[in-house]
């Protein structure tokens, strides 16, 4: 009977396994997961007008699509039926924000500035505050308004333009440190959280904290230590198996034992 029952529990921790290792779209989490993760580990270490440049054009290029779709998904403007007051107002405004080109080209200039002088701001601080939020912002107004109106107006329009980006930014920042409590990363927990990561685990995360299980606890983790803690039977032979194919847990592990 004794067998019967551990022959089954073993089956369904295999079924498990194969389930989570047979599901296409979450492997596909897992590898992005990785991939972006190791994109961002490696530009950590370039210089840093390498890093400004690389993360000025992602920005860049993910403005231009964001501006371009806007653009294409604008309303057009009525024809007919509509007050000649009312129509000419209605051409400024197109005039102003433009098709899907002038947008995409518009937006790339702020979203790129915006992410380059963020990233240098935060190589040169160390951290992520109201002061560079606003520099940042200071900056894309300024870029918003040379690709805009090009040099008509200039340098006061630039200025206005980028007073008024520099305000609503550092708005938006006071509200969302007021509304939001922001997480820190416990230091006790980087290498398990780097782990559950890789193995698209992570949700797994807050029961190894309610369970005290800390990086120096890896090497010793065992399959009833992450029952404990209300890990299941799939997720804890991935855990398991992720540590003993890692040469330096394992290795702590033997030296351990």
């Amino acid at each position: 009977m004794g067998k019967d029952l551990a022959g089954a529990e073993k089956k369904k921790e295999t079924m498990a396994v194969m389930s989570l290792q047979e599901n296409p779209i979450q492997q596909l989490q897992v590898k992005f997961k990785e991939a972006e993760t190791g994109f961002k580990s490696w530009l950590s270490k370039q210089k840093l007008p390498v890093e400004a440049a690389v993360v000025t054009a992602m920005g860049g290029v993910q403005g231009a699509f964001i501006g371009g779709l806007m653009g294409t998904l604008s309303p057009e403007m009525p024809q007919t039926g509509v007050d000649p007051q009312a129509m000419a107002s209605l051409q400024q405004t197109q005039a102003l924000v433009g098709g899907p080109l002038v947008q995409a080209r518009n937006f790339a200039a702020i979203t790129g500035v915006n992410a380059g002088i963020a990233c240098v701001m935060k190589r040169i601080r160390g951290k992520e505050d109201l002061e560079s939020a606003v520099v940042a912002a200071f900056g894309s107004g300024v870029a918003y308004s040379l690709v805009s109106v090009g040099l008509q107006g200039q340098p006061m329009n630039a200025i206005t333009t980028a007073a008024g980006f520099s305000l609503f930014q550092g708005v938006f920042f006071k509200l969302g440190e007021r509304f939001s409590k922001p997480s820190v990363e416990d230091p006790y927990y980087t290498r398990a959280r780097s782990m559950l990561l890789k193995l698209g685990l992570e949700k797994y995360e807050k029961n190894f904290k309610k369970g005290l299980l800390a990086d120096p606890t890896l090497p010793l983790l065992t399959d009833s230590a992450l029952k404990d803690v209300s890990i299941p039977p799939g997720p804890r032979l991935l855990i398991l198996d992720h540590i003993q194919r890692d040469p330096e847990l394992k290795g702590k592990r033997g030296s351990r034992g």
